[in-house]
């Protein structure tokens, strides 16, 4: 047996994802909270909270109340080691959650109980599908007033095109809301709201028969009788291997603001989500016991200590073990890197790690040779697959207010590139930085970043694009004939690769239908051959 076995298999890695404003961060506070990494939750409810969420730490995401960022979380619950990555909700920062994906074993995903499933979550869901990433479905917010449970259910399974069984279920919703029942342990958790911070254990009751329960909840005690015999009934019933498949969902009902289901989401999390599995390189597929250390980098994020300027490279660890000092193979540059100086993260907290396993995410300090998607190993030439980059759907042009800061522009851009805040163009015809993004609020973040970060003061201005792709082509000479006649429609991304910007899907159809030859991409995945042509 590989010495390692028994860490990785007590390993947990998974995102939360959710519309915009589902209660996704608070959950991650509350998860952070049972699980001793935090003693008090923030509030993002109102800007000008006294805290904010612990796990939004930019400054703009404290003055907006949404997260922007993925934020990096590990503690330990029940003696099982928990990853917990909090990913953007708002849909112009789904890009950084997309590569999240890659990155994780499994999702939770927060559904709010009056809005149901929203077009956001949708989005991940397809993402999710196409990964088989196995989901565990918390619908939150049953202290307001929302869909029936029967109704929200039916929503899931009907725009998600997944079955739902439901482990947990809620006794009333809004101010009849007293706890939930627990179908796997079946026993009942009663609660009653307290401070908002607090952890409640409520009182247990294990046979729903006990007159105890009529005392306390009056008549809603045969409303639950009622509906958990319905349910046993006629819901499907749990099944490991369809969840594990990613064809099932079990479903938990509450309140993470009040910390109700809580407790009962995260004690089946633990037990029931995959521990680290294999992993798909070009090669072959690497098995998280093997001996040979391998990661790759999903994320990469400037800045976290603004007085430090510096940068951290995510790495998910895929098989081996981490050792404090130890040498890795890069494989784009073909250069030995020392990992001197690991991190493992708390939000914004930081502590230097001796040792990590296949399933934990570590930091390195990164001074800008180290990219999204780069592969790391002992020796072996290997490239793990599928971390994407996304033709943008949005342009804008980059005016620098004081020419003298043009250095601090580009180095600001480049490392916004490499983070993917952004992605960055230079046109083949004219000087312009061009940034491309697959949603607005990307651009605010950008200049916003360029002032507070790197000192620059620029604005943006509007350009005709509309579209992009990639292109590439497999006849030199087609290329070269086609680059001619587009001249002033080619730009190189940060890494040089070479994108057909134009005005209008259909200006798009039409070079595609001229230019056969040439192959327009709409996704690209990110190469150990890039090359960064900002520098």
């Amino acid at each position: 047996m590989n010495i390692n076995r028994k860490e990785i298999d007590k390993r947990r890695t998974f995102a939360i994802i959710s519309h915009p404003d589902a209660g996704k961060t608070t959950l991650t506070e509350k998860l952070l909270l049972f699980g001793g990494a935090i003693h008090q939750a923030g509030a993002v409810k109102a800007r000008k909270a006294q805290r904010y969420a612990r796990s939004d730490w930019m400054a703009i995401e404290k003055e907006r109340g949404i997260s922007i960022t993925t934020s990096v979380m590990k503690f330990n619950y029940g003696g099982v080691e928990i990853n917990l990555l909090d990913t953007p909700g708002h849909q112009d920062f789904s890009e950084d959650t997309y590569r999240v994906l890659t990155a994780v074993d499994s999702a939770l995903m927060v559904i709010d109980n009056a809005r149901g499933v929203e077009p956001q979550t949708e989005k991940l869901m397809e993402v999710c599908r196409m990964r088989n990433i196995p989901i565990i479905t918390f619908i939150n917010k049953l202290d307001a007033e929302g869909m029936a449970p029967l109704d929200v259910i039916s929503d899931i399974e009907d725009k998600l095109q997944i079955e739902c069984s439901p482990l947990s279920w809620p006794i009333g919703m809004g101010k009849r809301f007293k706890g939930v029942y627990n179908f796997y342990k079946k026993e009942l958790h009663l609660f009653k709201p307290g401070r908002k911070t607090d952890i409640r254990e409520g009182i247990v009751i294990k046979d729903l028969s006990d007159l105890k329960l009529d005392e306390i909840i009056g008549s809603q005690a045969d409303e639950l009788r009622e509906d958990i015999e319905l349910i046993e009934g006629a819901a499907d019933p749990f099944e490991p291997d369809h969840y594990l498949k990613g064809n099932q969902t079990p479903v938990f009902f509450g309140s993470a603001i009040n910390n109700f289901g809580v407790k009962e989401l995260l004690d089946t999390l633990v037990e029931m989500a995959p521990s680290p599995g294999p992993r798909a390189a070009l090669t072959r597929e690497v098995s998280p016991y093997e001996k040979s250390f391998s990661g790759f980098v999903f994320k990469i994020q400037a800045n976290m200590n603004p007085a430090h300027r510096d940068r951290i490279a995510f790495i998910r660890i895929c098989s081996g073990k981490f050792t404090k000092g130890m040498k890795a193979f890069q494989n784009r540059t073909g250069k030995d890197v020392q990992f001197s100086n690991a991190t493992i993260f708390m939000a914004q907290g930081r502590e230097n790690v001796a040792e990590a396993y296949p399933g934990d995410i570590i930091g390195i300090y990164n001074h800008g040779t180290i990219r999204i998607g780069d592969t790391f190993t002992e020796k072996e030439p290997l490239k793990f697959c599928g971390i994407p980059n996304f033709s943008p759907e949005f342009f804008k042009k980059v005016i620098l207010k004081n020419p003298l800061k043009a250095k601090h522009l580009r180095k600001g851009l480049i490392q916004l590139a490499e983070e993917g805040v952004v992605q960055v163009f230079r046109p083949v015809v004219g000087n312009d930085y061009l940034l491309g993004a697959v949603g607005i609020l990307q651009f605010d973040v950008t200049m916003e970043r360029l002032r507070s970060e790197y000192g620059v003061d620029a604005v943006y201005e509007s350009v005709n694009y509309k579209v992009s792709r990639w292109i590439e082509c497999d006849d030199p000479g087609k290329m070269e004939a086609f680059e001619k006649k587009n001249r002033t429609n080619i730009a190189l991304d940060a890494e040089g690769a070479k994108a057909y910007l134009t005005t209008s899907e259909w200006q798009l159809g039409y070079c595609i239908e001229q230019w056969p030859e040439i192959k327009f991409n709409k996704t690209r995945e990110i190469s150990d051959n890039d090359r960064n042509l900002l520098s």
